[in-house]
């Protein structure tokens, strides 16, 4: 008998119990992947929004990741101080903060990205470049499908 623990059939037949599978190890290996950063997902995703969508409100970076208002001061107060963001009181707004991506959160983040693909390629090692291209496409429709903002068209 193996040590290692086996699933029932029955449960690797079900596509969802799978994907919850794949992601949890994902997710692991990319939380383990950041700390050599110094950062962690929802600071990854805050600087993502703001490379790729510009300056932003606290409040709006929060409504367009689906992070909690007080996990976003925990997010502004690893990535502040460490000059990835500034944050600025809004001028129309002085109850408001206005936040931006520094120069230093760029390279970071495009340091963070390349630590990303590795740990794609180590999930997804069973499967060629083809197959990863795939379940790319048809998680990003299937998400598409139950989270609007992920709609591209």
């Amino acid at each position: 008998m193996s040590d290692v623990p086996q699933l029932p059939p029955s449960l690797l037949d079900i596509t969802v119990f799978l994907l919850s599978k794949v992601g949890v190890a994902g997710r692991r290996r990319m939380g383990d992947g950041l700390k050599a950063y110094g950062i962690g997902l929802w600071d990854l995703a805050v600087l993502a929004a703001l490379r790729d969508f510009g300056p932003a409100s606290q409040g709006d970076l929060g409504v367009r990741l689906g992070i909690d208002p007080s996990d976003l001061v925990a997010v502004m107060d690893t990535l502040a101080p460490r000059g990835l963001v500034e944050r600025t009181r809004d001028p129309r707004d002085r109850r408001r903060y206005s936040v931006t991506i520094t120069s230093a959160g760029v390279a970071l983040l495009d340091e963070a990205l390349v630590a990303a693909a590795g740990v794609r390629d180590d999930v997804l090692a069973a499967l060629d470049e083809r197959e990863r291209a795939l379940l790319h496409d048809l998680l990003r429709k299937a998400f598409a499908g139950i989270e609007p903002r992920a709609r591209t068209t």
